[in-house]
């Protein structure tokens, strides 16, 4: 039993979901990080944790987003619109932003 079951279950009342947070994965072509990340990341927003939004920087929103936030190497990951990091993904910071519900 999950635990918006539990909750239902126990209280009779339907349980309101926190919206979760918005992931969005800059990439490029033939990047081994870029796929590395977004395979993390692909299993959180399956998990609920997140929501991923992939964008690839030969796209009109890529250009922006490099021009906003210059990445030094791809991927570009940016959680709730703030960059989390570039290059390789860093699962520890990535669990912090996550836990600390300051991200949306």
């Amino acid at each position: 039993m999950n635990r918006v079951t539990e909750a239902r279950a126990t209280t009779g009342q339907p349980v309101e979901r926190q919206p979760v947070p918005r992931a969005t994965l800059l990439t490029t072509s033939a990047c081994h990080l870029c796929e590395d990340a977004h395979a993390e990341l692909a299993r959180r927003a399956e998990r609920g944790e997140l929501s991923l939004e992939v964008v690839s920087v030969d796209s009109d929103e890529g250009r922006r987003l490099v021009a906003t936030h210059r990445p030094a190497m791809f991927p570009l990951v940016l959680l709730g619109g703030r960059p989390l990091g570039h290059g390789r993904l860093s699962r520890r910071r990535l669990d912090a932003a996550l836990r600390s519900g300051r991200v949306r």
